[in-house]
This record gives C-alpha cells, sequence and structure tokens, in this order.
C-alpha cells in the first residue's frame, strides 16, 4: 500500500543529497502526517496474544529525515517563546482528546481519540492508545507505543529511541498501570495487564526477577503478561567487593477477575507489599 513511500524513503536514507528534492521532502511530510494520523506506526503488533511486535525501520527513517527539512522558527504563546523545528499537534477538540493545560505533544505524534493527557509531554513518532491517562510531568518518547486503557502515573519516563532504526520503541501493552515515578527505556517491552509499583526501572539490561516459583527466573528487557512488579535488589561481587545491584521483582500475576481499572494499591495489597 506504501511501497511508493517506502523506496523514497529508503533512497533518500543511503543519499541525503536528495532531501533537496520537493518530490522526496512531500514524500517524508506524508509519512510523519500518517503517522500523526496512526494510519502508520513506527512499530505495531504482529501477534497481540503473543506480544509479539515488529518494528517498521522505513517509518522510523522518515521521522529521522523529517528534522533536516523542517526549518527552524520561532514560536510564541503570551511571553513564552521557543526556538524549534518542529510544529506542535493541534486540533484536540476534533480528535476527542483531553488535553489539561500544560500538556504537549509534538505533531508527528498520535494521540487516539478518548486518551487523556494531563500536564505533560508525548513525543514525534509515540502512539497513545485510546483510553490511556498520560499523567501530570509524565513523558512519552519518540516513538514509543502506548497501548489502550494504560495509566501512566505522575512522573512516568518512557523512553525514547530513533537510532538505530532496527532497534525496538518502549511498548507498553493494553490495560497497564505505570506506577508514580517508573522508569521504562531502551526498547523494554512491558506486556499487556502488568503493574509497576512505584520507582521500578525497566531498561534493556535489568535483571527482571520472577520469584514467584521455587527458583527465581530472569528476563532482560521483557515484563510478561499481568506480572506485579517493585523495585528490588540482588547481591553482586565486584573487584572492589559486593554490592547490591538495582533490579525488578515479579512478586505475583494480576488475577484474570481483577478490575483493570484498579488502582495500584489494591494490584499490590493482594501480594502484602506497598509501595
Amino acid at each position: 500500500m506504501y511501497n511508493e513511500l517506502k523506496t523514497i524513503i529508503e533512497q533518500a536514507w543511503e543519499d541525503r543529497a536528495l532531501l533537496q528534492d520537493p518530490a522526496t521532502q512531500q514524500a517524508v511530510r506524508q509519512v510523519v502526517e500518517l503517522v500523526d494520523k496512526g494510519q502508520l506506526r513506527t512499530a505495531e503488533p504482529v501477534d497481540p496474544a503473543k506480544s509479539e511486535w515488529k518494528v517498521n525501520e522505513w517509518v522510523k527513517k522518515a521521522v529521522i529525515l523529517y528534522f533536516p527539512i523542517q526549518p527552524m522558527r520561532k514560536m510564541e504563546a503570551g511571553e513564552l517563546e521557543w526556538y524549534d523545528k518542529m510544529e506542535l499537534k493541534h486540533g484536540y477538540e476534533e480528535l476527542g482528546v483531553r488535553v489539561v493545560p500544560h500538556a504537549v505533544a509534538r505533531y508527528g505524534a498520535y494521540i487516539a481519540p478518548g486518551a487523556i493527557l494531563m500536564p505533560s509531554y508525548v513525543n514525534i513518532g509515540a502512539y497513545v492508545d485510546t483510553g490511556t491517562m498520560v499523567d501530570t510531568w509524565a513523558t512519552v518518547g519518540s516513538c514509543a507505543q502506548i497501548g489502550r486503557h494504560v495509566h501512566l502515573s505522575g512522573g512516568v519516563g518512557i523512553g525514547g529511541v530513533l537510532e538505530p532504526v532496527q532497534a525496538a520503541p518502549v511498548i507498553i501493552e493494553d490495560n497497564c498501570f505505570i506506577g508514580s515515578r517508573c522508569i521504562v527505556v531502551e526498547g523494554a517491552h512491558v506486556c499487556r495487564e502488568a503493574v509497576l509499583g512505584s520507582n521500578t526501572v525497566i531498561t534493556g539490561s535489568t535483571h527482571i526477577i520472577d520469584v514467584t516459583g521455587p527458583e527465581p527466573v530472569t528476563y532482560k528487557g521483557y515484563v510478561p503478561p499481568r506480572s506485579v512488579v517493585v523495585p528490588g535488589s540482588y547481591r553482586k561481587q565486584f573487584p572492589a567487593g559486593e554490592y547490591s545491584v538495582t533490579c525488578a521483582l515479579i512478586i505475583g500475576r494480576r488475577k484474570e477477575s481483577t478490575d483493570k481499572k484498579t488502582s495500584l494499591n489494591n494490584a499490590l495489597r493482594d501480594f502484602g507489599v506497598s509501595v
């Protein structure tokens, strides 16, 4: 369907001189417009039941190529002033999105009808699905994929990734609850209905240790579906001695019968943990 656009983007990626061509610029802008409207995604689910996703590298390339063809300009809002090359997203009323001052989303980010942006920031290439709340001072980085009915609590940091283009963005699947001040970066993948307790840090190399069975099971960059996760630590030997290293602990599974809108405290209460 988008083969012609893809060919133009791939050619411009290999030869940046083509960015001087108005037809190439138009192709880049068309891709970003499609991303802005949610018709193209930088990453998309292949098999939601198995939490399998694919990265659309050529779409990410278009987002990256959009930067050099945009001119810098001054932007003003009353006494406030900025100097940048990226447009902001507009038309929230028509989009059916509730946006609380001073929430900001860049053009090229898709915000679905029914989403709520508290004072927060959503970067270009990101996808925020319906019913999701991006709470106060939460940030959604470039190309991050946020599912339906997700709650990104206050101060949550969802990392962005543009390059390398083959790198997967952060993925937060449907009905997840991400507690206050959590950090999820480096292409980490949080599967559907998971709960992250406050201050949990998930990176591409974080040890995510399932301690619910007789033996620990360790994941990296991946939180299984319906996991209830809290911050933890483990002991590691270094040349200078033994020290505690931050990790994340899977302490249980969210029950199928549990209300997906349950509070973080209620989700953790079943496991005798408060964070």
